[in-house]
């Protein structure tokens, strides 16, 4: 018998089956990736949440599988064809892909040639013709001749003359060589490796498709073009500009019918012992055998690989974006300072919004110092009276359309303002607009005008990253690489369950939090988190984590998947502004009891904890694992996982793409990471491209493993085409810029940055599918 889902998810993950089954159990039973991985270490044997994530989605797709099985194993016996062989197979089929391959032959379908011509007796036909190639198929067709006929399914042709006797017969054998689940694999993975994805542009699209222009005569193998690649071509295909299409490497050019087989109608030959030695069928079997091929085996094939092609595809455009949000929802927060939002714009004016240390509004305002108005002055004032006002500590300006000159004004700003004392920061804009026109910030809002909403959007997202970007859908946040192409199901899934890790491995403020924010908390959903909200409104600040109970709708399965990760600042219990979770409050007091001392007098003692030996403590319910966590936990109780604030400073008299020149150092922030290279932010309205290869002086395989998103480092301008707003960068400070007039091609990459979500508003106007630099590639490839 195949394994156990449990001891096929234990192997895949490299662990025991009691720990998968444990982890199972409590899935089931609704508790929470990030609940599990932090409190249940003992039940699950210590799995993290990584491995949990894996777990969870591959426990869904075997379950899937076992759901499709049994339908299978229903239908084949409903029909009476089940036999101890095929059903022997059927148990072991390991895939989806193995289990419908079996079930080919006896999946309903409707009434093909084949049928028709088994209905008209030619099924004798074909056995004799296969089994015996030394009979003459012209005489033994006319063995087979019938008039029309009325049959069970319908109106049936007959079978009118020997021709129609021989199509029928090979239909007949067409289908059953096309459905043997043995060949058909044995086919499937000799186009996966020996097969070509060829695209060329369709006849009259070369204007209309010049955005796709690298791939309007392309050749790639398919087990090696990457996911970044395989979108471009399939979008390109959508769009109605490319034609797109699978072949063998074998076959550069259509293949004739008197060439010899190719490999795979060899293949279908051997399978069924049909070779040419000069006998009478001979030649119709074989010519049967390269039908097969032609008119069903690769149709099918090119339609499933070109499907898997494009999920594999998928799934790394999705991992892509994860990742990234991830990093960007991590970023390190500025704190809880008085920030003022600017959202630039020129026409429209500069949206102003302050917010005080808590994220309070406390003013907003519309200043013109740009072009038309140009009112320079007047705008500085206006912001020098609300810095002032308000004690501005932060001033955090939007990356769009007149950003640079926004940071000039900021700039000036805090000269002529030295007190008090003010930072600027130029942040990512993306996903603030959507936020301005969403149901929660009508809500949380409703007396500001949608245009300035933004600004607000934009003050916080530097204040705390993660507790303003909550509010947006992820897909919004612009960190993805084609991700209108992908399957929002699974990319809403996958960013989802990033935002529930990164939300409860910071923990949340439960007396602060927004109804967002405390949504992605585990175990509280969206009803809850706003009974939450309403309670502490109508009731005050929560003073310790078991007025919690009190809520409406949060009972005890609620409380004990969320309270860990909800904090009470200030509180009663200086254990509850801590990860521990209420649940091992009695093993801390147990311990406290152990040293005689109290718990304030512990917490942040490192000296004293490290002299505590976690094994002393352990009991039936509590192990190492999690002792071991309480102590680090009272060590820096509440730690923040992310990183200290830092900015980067952009160049003075670098504003512009025309400002830029080979060889120049700058520093910027990185704002996206594709499997092709990193984008990053130097100031220029533009986004410059990193590629993988310029990284770093040691290969690399992921880029993810030596960027992320919101990092700032220093790059060497290679090359700027400031016609098509592309510019080539390098984290080798030691790389020189090409030579001018060196222009090999690098043809692969250079529409990759049009498969980005956006960076900002310019690139996303300008190249809505642009790309990256093949002088540029050129010189990194070397």
């Amino acid at each position: 018998m195949l394994p156990t889902i449990e001891q096929r998810l234990a192997t895949e993950l490299n662990c025991k089956a009691p720990q998968v089954a444990a982890a199972v159990t409590l899935l089931d039973e609704g508790a929470t990736v990030p609940f599990i991985a932090r409190y249940r270490k003992e039940v699950t044997g210590g799995l993290d949440d990584t491995q949990l994530r894996l777990l969870e989605e591959r426990l869904r797709y075997l379950r899937e599988l076992e759901e499709r099985r049994a339908a299978i194993i229903a239908s084949i016996t409903e029909q009476n064809k089940m036999t101890p062989e095929l059903l022997d197979a059927v148990l072991h089929a390991e895939d989806k892909t193995r289990l419908e391959d079996l079930y080919l032959p006896y999946k309903p379908k409707r009434r093909t040639k084949a049928q028709i011509a088994i209905e008209a007796g030619l099924a004798p036909l074909a056995e004799s013709l296969l089994g015996n190639p030394a009979l003459d198929p012209e005489t033994e067709a006319g063995k087979y001749l019938r008039a029309p006929f009325e049959s069970a399914d319908g109106n049936n042709p007959g079978v009118a003359d020997n021709k129609a006797a021989l199509d029928g017969a090979r239909q007949i054998l067409m289908e059953r060589f096309a459905e043997d689940a043995t060949l058909l694999q044995s086919l499937r993975e000799y186009v996966q490796e020996h097969g070509i994805v060829e695209s060329k542009v369709v006849e009259g699209k070369q204007e209309e498709g010049e955005k796709f222009a690298d791939y309007f005569d392309y050749t790639e193998n398919l087990s090696s073009i990457p996911s970044h690649r395989a979108l471009a071509l399939l979008r390109g295909r959508r769009e109605g500009m490319l034609d797109v299409t699978l072949r063998l490497d074998s076959e550069p050019e259509k293949p004739k019918w008197d060439a010899p087989h190719n490999p795979c109608e060899s293949r279908i030959a051997a399978r069924f012992g049909i070779r040419q030695a000069g006998r009478p069928a001979d030649k119709w079997l074989c010519d049967t055998a390269r039908w097969t091929w032609r008119v069903k085996s690769f149709m099918h094939l090119e339609t499933e690989l070109m499907g898997a092609l494009r999920e594999a595809a998928e799934l790394s455009a999705i991992n892509v974006f994860a990742t990234n949000l991830k990093a960007l929802l991590l970023a390190a927060p500025a704190g809880q300072r008085a920030t003022m939002g600017l959202d630039p714009g020129l026409r429209t004016g500069v949206k102003v919004a302050v917010v005080d240390a808590t994220g309070k509004v406390v003013d907003t305002a519309v200043i013109y110092p740009h072009q038309p108005k140009n009112d320079w002055h007047g705008a500085l004032h206006t912001l020098g009276q609300l810095a002032t006002k308000h004690k501005v500590s932060l001033i955090s300006i939007g990356n769009g359309t007149a950003s640079r000159e926004t940071d000039k004004l900021a700039q000036e700003l805090i000269k002529l303002y030295p007190e008090p004392k003010m930072n600027k920061i130029v942040v990512s804009e993306a996903g603030a607009s959507v936020y301005s026109a969403s149901e929660f910030a009508s809500r949380e809002l409703p007396d500001m005008d949608v245009s300035l909403r933004g600004s607000v959007s934009i003050a916080r997202r530097l204040q705390d990253p993660l507790a303003e970007l909550v509010k947006i859908d992820p897909k919004s946040i612009g960190v993805g690489q084609y991700q209108h192409d992908v399957s929002q199901t699974q990319l809403a899934r996958s960013l989802d369950a990033v935002v529930e890790d990164c939300v409860n491995a910071v923990g949340v403020d439960v007396n602060t939090a927004s109804v967002p924010l405390l949504t992605r908390v585990s175990g509280l959903s969206a009803s809850v988190a706003q009974a939450i909200v309403n309670y502490r409104d109508s009731k005050g600040a929560f003073p310790n984590r078991a007025a919690l109970k009190a809520v409406p709708r949060l009972g005890d399965k609620t409380f004990e998947q969320a309270a860990g990760f909800l904090r009470v600042m200030g509180g009663e219990n200086p254990l509850d502004a801590s990860a521990v979770h209420p649940e091992s409050y009695p093993l801390v007091e147990k311990i406290l009891r152990d040293i005689n001392k109290d718990i304030k007098a512990v917490i942040g003692e490192t000296s004293l904890i490290k002299t505590l030996q976690p094994a002393k403590y352990a009991d039936e319910q509590f192990g190492v694992p999690t002792i071991s966590d309480i102590l680090k936990e009272l060590e820096k109780p509440g730690r923040d996982p992310r990183p200290e604030f830092t900015t980067a400073t952009f160049k003075d008299g670098v504003e512009e793409i025309s400002d830029l020149r080979p060889d120049m150092i700058l520093e910027g922030v990185v704002t996206n990471v594709a499997a092709f290279g990193a984008f990053v932010d130097i100031g220029v309205h533009q986004d410059g491209l990193v590629h993988i290869s310029a990284l770093s002086n040691t290969y690399v395989k992921d880029p993810h493993t030596v960027v992320k998103a919101g990092q700032v480092v220093k790059v060497k301008v290679l090359e700027v085409d400031a016609k098509r707003k592309r510019i080539a960068l390098t984290m080798r400070l030691s790389d020189s810029a090409p030579v001018a007039g060196s222009n090999p091609q690098q043809r692969a990459d250079r529409n990759d940055r049009r498969s980005m979500g956006q960076h900002s508003k310019q690139s996303a106007k300008a190249e809505p599918l642009g790309g990256s630099m093949a002088a540029a590639f050129a010189k990194l490839r070397s």
